[in-house]
């Protein structure tokens, strides 16, 4: 395999991690950049269907992407700041820093057509919730608890400003997964890193988005997938190793992570049992 790593080329550009995410990839870059074409080797499309934090994303850099999630409030996190990121900037700074102001700002009603307030309290509840967790009660509402202001500002103005410059181009959409990916053509490529927790069968990973990604949403993941080769698209997945997800994607290449995610939302270890799916030769790319 090509030597591939941070300094050939593919890392020269700016790191960007402004959102906490559980079972985000930030962490693991360096197994997982390795492993991908570059951005000019990308002739289509970067596509990723879970964007998340989009740690592959913005280490990539590429020319052309479409992002998208189920999650409606981290898309329009997105759009806020690419079209606001100054605006979107003074309004996070300036919220109050007690655990009181963060209950009252949890539960403030926003404004649909505000997307510089929308961005900014998203971004604030992130950065100041507990763990970066990102969960929903039932009438769909963000109920995490105050975690402390440790982690609000790592960020920065020219952060945001650096995350507006890299969406310019990108194509943001909120939608199933399976939608995305139906969507992708020859010379795009994927990236799909669905939440897991490594090991388990059925994963009701309570501090990810909604809840619940079942063995049967794995099933249609895999199918997608297999359509998306056969109209020879090139795709790259993180997952468990878990024999039933595993025997999903028979026939492709595995790559074990050898430090990934553990059972704690966070916290790295070794034998994290994930593992990368690849439907292409390391060698082409």
């Amino acid at each position: 395999m090509p030597s591939k790593n941070f300094g050939d080329g593919k890392m020269k550009t700016k790191k960007i991690n402004f959102i906490r995410y559980p079972g985000g990839k930030q962490r693991l870059l360096k197994y997982i950049i390795p492993l991908l074409p570059s951005r000019e080797q990308i002739k289509g499309r970067f596509i990723e269907p879970f964007v998340g934090s989009g740690a592959v994303f913005f280490a990539l850099n590429p020319k052309r992407a479409l992002l998208a999630d189920i999650n409606p409030e981290l898309i329009d996190l997105y759009r806020g700041i690419r079209l606001f990121p100054s605006k979107v900037w003074e309004i996070y700074k300036n919220f109050p820093k007690t655990k009181k102001a963060y209950y009252e700002i949890r539960a403030a009603k926003v404004n649909a057509n505000d997307s510089a307030f929308k961005a900014a309290r998203t971004l604030y509840l992130n950065r100041t919730c507990f763990k970066g967790m990102w969960r929903h009660n039932s009438n769909g509402e963000f109920n995490v608890g105050y975690g402390g202001q440790d982690r609000r500002w790592v960020i920065s103005s020219e952060t945001l400003k650096e995350v507006s410059k890299r969406l310019k181009h990108v194509v943001l959409k909120c939608s199933d997964f399976e939608q995305t990916i139906n969507e992708s053509k020859e010379g795009d490529f994927i990236f799909a890193d669905p939440p897991y927790r490594p090991g388990e069968r059925e994963l009701l990973n309570s501090h990810y988005i909604y809840g619940k990604f079942s063995f049967f949403d794995y099933q249609r993941l895999a199918e997608a997938l297999k359509r998306a080769s056969n109209r020879n698209v090139r795709w790259m997945l993180t997952i468990s190793s878990h024999p039933d997800i595993l025997s999903l994607f028979y026939g492709y290449k595995i790559v074990p992570i050898p430090k990934g995610t553990g059972r704690k939302p966070g916290i790295l270890t070794s034998n994290s049992g994930e593992v990368i799916v690849l439907n292409y030769n390391m060698e082409g790319i």
